[in-house]
């Protein structure tokens, strides 16, 4: 595992010296090794830094059970950990969201949300780069649901991130290569202390049909998320030449954005107008 991530991290980026590196760090399995790891990687370099953040979304039960252990995390390690809440910046929680009427299920509303509260917050603090703690299983079901939904525009724009766009701070994957069963095992083996609570929401997520079908697919043929993966790799690069990066502009909330407004906004609107219907 140690071996994959470091590999994996040296070829997403070259370090040149003054970087900041933030984690998105939900204090779960994932996160918790890709902390730990790139905090063993990047530690014994001077002029190269390291701070988690976390999102607070609300969920009572889930995150507040779970950040007490983030925290404790961070400070074990030497880590600094910078909170951020939708509550706090959005004037929303999960938690409320999920009793109105919507449209979408909550973890459309989450995703959105936390995109754009890690993106402002690693802004804020100067991040040349954010690292998430997706791992196999989320990559390869990543690359399913775009191929089976015809979204090749967004195909193309998975992570980890090469260009850099103005306002949007490039995504790295240090773990894409690390099955989710291999992540929890060496948080045990180690002895890293994580959240292994399930979010009330988890089972509304779109995903979770990609994530069933692949799941009996790697169960009949073993290898097949790595052949998921390395098959999107091997088409990545013309992938990225028929899609390039298109022009951002600025949303009124200060997120880069497609149109004219970003998603997180967008969905903020729909959810003012549901309340005062």
């Amino acid at each position: 595992v140690r071996k994959r991530v470091y590999s994996e991290f040296r070829r997403q980026v070259h370090l040149r010296g003054g970087e900041r590196i933030a984690v998105a760090f939900s204090g779960g399995k994932d996160s918790t090794l890709a902390l730990h790891l790139l905090n063993e990687i990047i530690k014994p370099m001077r002029n190269v830094s390291l701070t988690a953040i976390i999102v607070d979304e609300g969920i009572a039960g889930y995150r507040d059970a779970g950040l007490p252990k983030a925290r404790d995390f961070c400070k074990s390690i030497g880590v600094d950990l910078i909170e951020t809440s939708m509550a706090t910046e959005l004037g929303t929680t999960l938690d409320e969201i999920s009793k109105i009427k919507r449209s979408q299920s909550a973890c459309s509303y989450c995703g959105a949300f936390r995109r754009k509260l890690l993106n402002s917050a690693a802004r804020r603090m100067g991040a040349n780069y954010i690292a998430t703690g997706l791992n196999l299983d989320d990559t390869s079901q990543a690359i399913v649901m775009n191929i089976f939904r015809g979204d090749i525009e967004k195909l193309a724009r998975l992570g980890p991130h090469e260009e850099i766009q103005k306002g949007l701070v490039p995504r790295l994957q240090p773990l894409r290569k690390i099955p989710e069963k291999e992540s929890l095992l060496f948080c045990i083996e180690e002895g890293l202390k994580f959240h292994d609570g399930e979010c009330p929401y988890a089972h509304e997520a779109v995903r979770n049909t990609y994530r069933e079908v692949v799941a009996k697919v790697e169960e009949e043929s073993p290898g097949t998320r790595y052949s998921i993966l390395a098959g999107y790799d091997s088409i990545r690069e013309m992938l990225r030449k028929s899609y390039p990066p298109v022009q951002l502009n600025v949303c009124v909330c200060g997120e880069p954005c497609i149109g004219a407004k970003c998603n997180a906004c967008e969905l903020r609107e729909q959810i003012e107008t549901q309340q005062c219907g």
